[in-house]
């Protein structure tokens, strides 16, 4: 349902600044509408030393749409500048096995605090709308390449999971251990600690593959934690990391 109203009110909004850029130039402008997967994760840097081992991962479907308008300089309209609106999802499904990785798991009505060795299982899933703003630069009439920063809010958060096939250490590295064995598990769930909002940069480029169609890649590299920062129950931060491989269509 999003996406869904996330289309209509994207097309009515290149349809009217078509319209009324093609009262003011026909030569420097473009307009493009975009489609996309990400592919990636939200990654430790460097990895630390409580996750000894990546066991599975998944990078789920990441569906991306976005509408961006392009002002070429000059007659030879080698440089320009671009900004988009793009409605994304960044998502991965990971299995660790870690060693006194502090968590906070539910046990009954209440939650336990500790540093946990065994396997566990993570679920991170966020529906992002983001805001880029890039330099372009022209090598050809089929290629073209971008930089530049960006900005997202969230709309939806979710990182979850549980914990096996391992044991507990309550509250401290060498407190009570509480043992998770025999298809015993116990679930997390830290979506309420997720950031609203993320910044970052973004380096990608587009080859002319028909009149009108562009093949697009772009990698993105988020500075910021997906955690608040007042957020300590995971030690260390985690950055979404992501390509994005697509299609656009010039309007």
């Amino acid at each position: 349902m999003l996406y869904r109203s996330f289309i209509i009110i994207l097309i009515a909004t290149i349809n009217t600044i078509s319209l009324k850029a093609q009262t003011v130039t026909n030569n420097n402008l473009e307009i493009d509408l975009k489609l996309g997967v990400n592919i990636g994760g939200a990654a430790p840097l460097p990895m630390p030393q409580e996750i000894r081992k990546i066991e599975d991962y998944s990078p789920q479907l990441n569906a991306s749409i976005e509408g961006t308008i392009t002002r070429w300089f000059g007659t030879s309209k080698k440089w320009g500048g671009s900004i988009g609106i793009k409605l994304e999802k960044k998502g991965m499904r990971t299995g660790a096995t870690v060693k006194n990785y502090h968590t906070d798991i539910v046990q009954g009505k209440g939650s336990i605090s500790g540093y946990y060795t065994g396997f566990v299982k993570t679920n991170y899933n966020e529906t992002m709308l983001t805001i880029p703003v890039l330099a372009n630069y022209s090598i050809s009439d089929s290629w073209k390449i971008r930089a530049g920063i960006f900005g997202s809010i969230r709309l939806y958060g979710k990182f979850d999971g549980y914990v096996s096939d391992g044991y507990l250490r309550e509250s401290t590295p060498i407190g009570v251990k509480i043992k998770f064995e025999n298809d015993s598990k116990a679930d997390y769930n830290f979506s309420n600690n997720l950031s609203k909002f993320h910044c970052g940069a973004q380096l990608g480029g587009s080859w002319k593959a028909a009149k009108r169609i562009w093949v697009n890649a772009d990698f993105t590299w988020t500075f910021s934690n997906i955690f608040k920062k007042d957020f300590k129950t995971i030690s260390f931060n985690l950055y979404p990391i992501y390509l994005n491989l697509g299609v656009g269509y010039r309007i």
